[in-house]
């Protein structure tokens, strides 16, 4: 047990060193040369960790973001009552959370080498959210339930999903990339399916994001980069201008950590930096991508015949990164009409937690707009803050309330907030 326990906490539990591990593997069954192994097993791993590092980067300048936006709506935290809170549950439960996390890849592997849903999850951070969140939620439901119940039901729905998720999104990622090299392998997979079934409905994919044709003095436009920086300066200048006109204690707080710098100033850099952590993690992917396609196909050839990589969301942000822009915007503009319609209908006080809105409405955006062009990437967007904002009050209020709702509001994502619901019926009517 603590021999399984030490490989879900350091293998499956560090995303690098089980990608690293898989690209050898790969190289290895390849035969390559030790330099071959060397090279392609390095820049896996250090392609992997700059996408880490460009993610860091983007969440500090959200983490600026977020506040100031909830200052201006005068948003407090959700009053979550009676429940046992991240720390206990993980005291409690943690092992149990591991070993299934482990067990349900284990089914994963084997589901993807005897059927045809060739598709190995390699999301490590997200299947340890998923793992936490679908076990707080059978424990809510079915109350102080043995921990190999627990592990058992939680390793088997964790199994089929991790293989069936990818397979789901993969016609429409196929149509993104132009090949069928690698699969999406995150909880945001269920807004890029709507965005992209909506996308035909609502847009006009011949309007593509990527080629908005702009005025000769605004070819600027055209780079990914300035956009991603004039859009995000836009609203952070907007939120900064708005928060020194409030003078509430919260908002002096904020605008004290800028320091000696004009607070304005202070988020307008803000802006910039999001845009250079967007820059870094496209160059990241590009460079773990290289590495690991072609080592992939060494396993894909010897151990699971034409397995593919089911990977994190940015692995879809090269191919349309005017669309990442254009979904987080619409996923923004979606929260602050839900945080309003949910506050004065069923008073639950939505806090859009910025780093789903954003991944998620980024990946929904490019898969909008894969269908409908820029209609497509907005509408895309929409849908992620209307799933996230309902998903957070259904989630909090009765589906988790008991357990981790705490977790629920700042790192539960899309397809649990689709899951959730069906899994607290499985887990009610089995135990």
């Amino acid at each position: 047990m603590d021999v399984l326990f030490w490989i879900a906490t350091n293998i499956f539990g560090t995303p690098a060193i089980l990608l690293g591990i898989i690209v050898l593997l790969g190289l290895m069954l390849q035969k390559k040369s030790v330099s071959q192994l060397v090279s392609g097993t390095f820049k896996a791993v250090i392609g992997f960790l700059i996408i880490g590092a460009g993610a860091d980067v983007i969440v500090k300048a959200l983490l600026v973001f977020e506040p100031m936006w909830k200052e201006v709506f005068g948003l407090t935290a959700e009053s979550l009552g009676s429940f046992m809170g991240q720390e206990a549950f993980s005291a409690k439960y943690g092992s149990a959370v591991t070993l299934a996390m482990l067990i349900g890849f284990l089914i994963n592997v084997a589901l993807a080498r005897f059927t045809r849903f060739k598709y190995i999850y390699l999301t490590g951070h997200m299947m340890f959210w998923t793992s936490t969140i679908f076990a707080g939620i059978v424990v809510h439901a079915a109350g102080d339930v043995s921990i190999w119940k627990l592990v058992l039901m939680i390793s088997v729905v964790l199994g089929f999903y991790w293989t069936f998720q990818p397979a789901i999104v993969q016609p429409f990622l196929r149509k993104i990339t132009g090949n069928d090299n690698i699969a999406l392998g995150h909880t945001s997979a269920s807004v890029a399916l709507l965005a992209a079934l909506s996308g035909k409905i609502v847009g006009n994919k011949n309007n593509d994001s990527e080629k908005i044709k702009v005025p000769k003095g605004f070819e600027f436009l055209r780079d990914s980069n300035v956009i991603t920086a004039l859009s995000m300066g836009v609203l952070f200048l907007i939120g900064a201008l708005i928060l020194s006109a409030k003078g509430t204690p919260a908002a002096a707080e904020l605008i004290a950590k800028s320091g000696d710098q004009n607070f304005i100033i202070y988020s307008i850099i803000q802006s910039f930096t999001f845009a250079g952590g967007i820059a870094i993690v496209l160059m990241g992917v590009r460079m773990f991508i290289g590495e690991l396609v072609p080592a992939f196909n060494g396993i894909a050839t010897k151990l699971v015949p034409g397995a593919k990589p089911a990977l994190d969301a940015p692995i879809v942000y090269p191919y349309a990164p005017n669309a990442v822009v254009l979904g987080f915007i619409g996923a923004f503009a979606g929260a602050i009409l839900w945080l309003l319609v949910l506050g004065n209908t069923v008073s639950y006080i939505f806090v859009p937690t910025m780093i789903v809105l954003f991944f998620h409405g980024a990946t929904a955006g490019v898969f909008g707009n894969s269908t409908g062009g820029v209609r497509g990437a907005v509408f895309g967007g929409f849908i992620t803050s209307t799933i996230v904002a309902w998903g957070q009050f259904l989630m909090v209020k009765f589906f988790i309330a008991s357990t981790v709702p705490d977790t629920a509001m700042w790192a539960a994502d899309s397809d649990m907030f689709i899951i959730g619901p069906i899994l607290h019926f499985l887990a009610k009517l089995i135990f």
